[in-house]
């Protein structure tokens, strides 16, 4: 059974860091592309970012690029979310994505991609 926890969520003032972590069990994480999610009050689930097995190729929105960086460390069945000048409107639940990759490059980016999710982390942004 797929397990993934995410960690790193908090308060944080504008202009400030967080870096987020998913941790999973229950997969060969190397056969797995994974993605960051987020929803706002209100709103739907968002796409933020994504990363082939590899690592090599990530994809991000284009509201969190050049802000947000997603890594992998394959050892450690762990993903990494690091996000930098965050802004009010980054505040929402964030969510830890994973299925199964059947290209190395293809980045996936659509909620109904993913059949196991993790159970979120807050992150708040003040203004």
């Amino acid at each position: 059974q797929v397990q993934l926890v995410e960690s790193g969520g908090g308060l944080v003032q504008t202009g400030g860091s967080l870096r987020l972590a998913c941790a999973a069990s229950g997969l060969t994480f190397s056969n797995y592309a994974m993605g960051w999610f987020r929803q706002a009050p209100g709103k739907e689930r968002e796409f933020v970012a994504t990363v082939t097995w590899s690592g090599a190729t990530p994809g991000y929105a284009d509201s969190v690029k050049g802000r947000f960086t997603i890594s992998r460390d394959n050892a450690l069945n762990t993903v990494f979310l690091q996000m930098n000048s965050l802004k009010p409107e980054d505040t929402a639940v964030y969510y830890c994505a994973a299925r199964r990759a059947y290209s190395y490059t293809y980045n996936y980016t659509y909620v109904t991609e993913y059949g196991n999710w993790g159970q979120g982390t807050q992150v708040t942004v003040s203004s």
